[in-house]
């Protein structure tokens, strides 16, 4: 199983001038190579080296590796879409391979500059140090909010998954970000009242409009979606923990498609659209491959108005949003769990689609 490892880079202020410069010189001549690229309408590697290698080691001052991944980063943003022109941010990532980028044990690592190769000190917590020995193939560089990143690829060896009879089953929610057959709940309020106050903020900063909000603004960007994302690890890391521990697998419902099938007021479309139900259910899955515990989807019709007493279906049954009654033989429940025991029946009785 191959896993992505953001690694951070603590590099000198020369050093960071060196890394930002590069990053720079490399799109730009991305973009150079993109002309070339839409003018003759080919994504062909070989034939785009002999049209533009020269040129471009010579205009910009790239080396021939760097050079040849500078083309093909451009060849691949073409194939994804041939109708337009390809164009490259200034600080877009550099794909760096091995002829570009060497390991110095654990806590450096050597890489190209357009001033040759430096020696930049590496920071990383446990779980990366855990793989990085691991590590395959070529790494990515990126530059976010004044800081630079090395993405890399490890391959971690996957423990063979058993093949349970009883699963634990979880419902994903907006209010509740997810609750189990177990009755657990892992409630959404401090989140969804977080985006709400920052969504105020924004739009206070963005009412403002002084050189000192937009600097402010900018800070704040990519603080929402940290929490967000941390808040999904460890919802994901508790549920796996107590299948693993209970020999179980985990059951979840095939929400593909939600976003197009559902309807909510103009006040909810913010709520619905941060809803970040396929992030909670990837870290699921690979989390859960780690382990060796098996997930399987189910289909999400009728889980939450079907009583697991009796398995009558009515819209009647859940009155309200978090209150279930069956109008046939009286059985009540929080929905949620209620919908979570249903995706875990159906996971045990019917057959699943295959993750």
């Amino acid at each position: 199983m191959n896993l992505t490892l953001m690694v951070k880079l603590m590099p000198t202020t020369e050093q960071h001038q060196a890394l930002l410069e590069t990053m720079e010189r490399f799109n730009a001549a991305c973009n150079a190579i993109a002309e070339v690229v839409f003018e003759h309408r080919t994504a062909n590697k070989i034939r785009l080296q002999k049209l533009v290698y020269d040129r471009i080691r010579k205009e910009f001052g790239l080396s021939a590796q760097m050079t040849v991944r500078a083309i093909a980063k451009t060849c691949e943003a073409y194939k994804r879409d041939k109708s337009i022109k390809p164009t490259f941010k200034p600080h877009g990532a550099i794909v760096y391979d091995q002829r570009l980028l060497s390991w110095k044990g654990l806590d450096r690592v050597s890489i190209l500059t357009l001033q040759g190769r430096i020696l930049v000190p590496i920071v990383f917590g446990e779980y990366q140090a855990a793989r990085l020995k691991r590590i395959r193939g070529q790494a990515d560089l990126f530059y976010r909010d004044g800081t630079f990143y090395l993405a890399v690829v490890v391959d971690v060896p996957e423990p063979p998954q058993g093949s349970p009879k009883e699963f634990l089953g979880v419902d994903l929610g907006v209010r509740n970000i997810a609750s189990d057959s177990d009755g657990e709940v892992f409630s959404g309020a401090h989140v969804n009242g977080l985006r709400h106050r920052y969504a105020r903020i924004r739009q206070r900063l963005q009412k403002k409009g002084t050189k000192s909000a937009k600097r402010l603004l900018k800070k704040r960007r990519h603080k929402e979606a940290r929490f967000a994302t941390n808040v999904n690890h460890r919802i994901a890391k508790l549920l796996i923990a107590k299948a693993k521990d209970t020999g179980r697998g985990i059951a979840l419902e095939d929400l593909k498609g939600i976003r197009d099938r559902i309807t909510v007021s103009k006040a909810q479309r913010r709520t619905q659209h941060s809803w970040a139900f396929h992030q909670l259910r990837s870290f699921i899955e690979y989390k859960a491959r780690l382990v060796g515990v098996p997930v399987v989807l189910v289909d999400p019709k009728n889980t939450s108005r079907t009583c697991p007493s009796c398995r009558h279906v009515d819209k009647r049954n859940r009155p309200d949003r978090d209150h279930f009654r069956c109008v046939a033989c009286g059985f009540a429940g929080p929905a949620d769990t209620i919908a979570a025991v249903n995706i875990r029946c159906r996971a045990e009785v019917m057959q699943p689609y295959a993750v």
